[in-house]
């Protein structure tokens, strides 16, 4: 795999402050919603999309509290660990672990040869298994050293779970489930179930039944042993992503159709049909009480459902966004903006949105923008935006420039992304 040049950028998230008002759906991403985790904690969770970044959220009010833009591709997976990192994984070929409040990722792993499609955190928290269309599965300790890898697959590896003995679980186009011996197992070979289908999902659950599920839209419920104790019909539309709730009663499908579907997995039944806008559904995640569902689908929408109803938390249809930057195809700051672009708008007729306006920003003083309730720390500062201010903010931080500030701590490393920003907003932002 040729190597690639990056620069770590964690990008504009709020301009001049963070809204307070809760939301029921989470909107900050420029493209689907590709991957979702919840934290052990239950209060946070981290998205990946389609364009490129990963966003943590503060479920309750809805609020992006860091949009990270790292990867150079789709970020296909996320996971949480239980001491407060994440991790994310990308079509790049590369896994970062971050830690809450640092900019720059504290760990890249770079092992693999393709896109990486999936990860999993052992029960016990020390290791880190991914999957990748590179054919293989690695599993790495979380504290140091070198990568395991697992190979056999024939085609592109899509799922990776863990059995609570610590055993591997992977699945893939082949229509293979494999069952991964455990690495002093010097003698083991892999158990492989191939199903009626390629598989796009595995879920495993505290007590071992594994879930698999793929382009014909059955959920197959399988034994320890990769034998088969039931199927369950969840068509029409082939599965994309499985969850098991935190009891393991469930198991929530989402699917390409829109809907997502909630498993009783004792009986093997369908309890209930989430039907959304009816655009693709990427990834379904629950919080540890096992009473919510979120979902990250096309309409670039994270939603909250109460799993034990089926019932949506606040409105389902919701006009699919348009791509404000759209005109901008190829200018390097508006890439820079693209993951801000949820969070302020660049036309006055757009008005607020979790952060104020930006229109008309140059040559404003702060905390002036109409129709915006602003901190009384950023009242009190003699700020105007223009190109010099507007690159130091990103360049030593809003902590230092702005004191007292609600915006997260974030920096823009490089100084030619700073000037790039600079010069869209000179652009995008001027009266008409």
């Amino acid at each position: 795999m040729a190597a690639r040049r990056w620069t770590p950028i964690v990008s504009v998230l709020a301009f001049l402050g963070l809204a307070g008002a809760a939301e029921a759906q989470m909107r900050g991403h420029g493209g689907p919603v590709r991957a979702l985790a919840v934290a052990p904690s239950g209060g946070l969770a981290i998205s990946g999309g389609f364009d490129q970044a990963a966003i943590l959220w503060a479920i309750e009010s809805g609020t992006a509290l860091t949009v990270l833009r790292f990867h150079d591709g789709a970020v296909n997976a996320v996971a949480a660990l239980a001491d407060g990192g994440f991790v994310t994984a990308s079509e790049d070929g590369r896994i970062a672990l971050w830690r809450a409040g640092r900019p720059e990722p504290e760990r890249v792993y770079a092992e693999h040869g393709g896109p990486v499609s999936a990860l999993a955190v052992s029960p016990d928290g020390s290791s880190l298994a991914s999957a990748s269309w590179d054919g293989t599965v690695r599993v790495r300790p979380l504290a140091g050293g070198p990568a395991r890898m697992l190979e056999g697959h024939q085609d592109n590896v899509n799922a990776v779970a863990f059995l609570p003995d610590g055993r591997p679980v992977s699945a893939g186009y082949d229509a293979t489930v494999r069952i991964w011996p455990l690495p002093d197992d010097a003698k083991g070979a892999p158990i492989v179930r191939t199903l009626p289908s390629v598989l796009n999902a595995l879920a495993v659950t505290s007590d071992g039944e594994i879930a698999a599920a793929g382009g014909d839209a059955f959920v197959r419920l399988l034994h320890p042993d990769g034998t088969l104790r039931a199927s369950v019909d969840v068509g029409p539309n082939p599965v994309i992503a499985l969850a098991p709730s935190p009891d393991g009663t469930r198991i929530a499908a989402a699917t390409a159709g829109g809907a997502v579907v909630v498993i009783d997995r004792a009986d093997a039944k369908v309890l209930h049909r989430l039907v959304g806008p009816g655009l693709p559904v990427w990834s379904v995640a629950w919080r540890p009480d096992g009473r919510e569902l979120l979902t990250g689908g096309s309409d670039r929408l994270i939603r909250r459902w109460d799993a034990r109803t089926g019932e949506p938390i606040g409105p389902v249809a919701m006009p699919r966004p348009a791509d404000a930057l759209a005109a901008y195809h190829g200018d390097r700051g508006a890439e820079v903006f693209r993951a801000c672009v949820a969070c302020h708008a660049l036309r006055p007729e757009d008005g607020p949105r979790a952060g104020p306006t930006l229109a008309g920003i140059i040559g404003r003083r702060i905390a002036t923008a109409s129709d915006y309730r602003y901190s009384e720390a950023l009242k009190r500062m003699d700020i105007v935006w223009d190109a010099r201010t507007i690159a130091q903010l990103f360049e030593v931080g809003p902590a230092r420039y702005t004191p007292g500030t609600r915006m997260p701590e974030q920096t823009i490393t490089s100084a030619d992304d700073r000037e790039a920003l600079v010069r869209f907003l000179e652009r995008a932002t001027a009266s008409h």
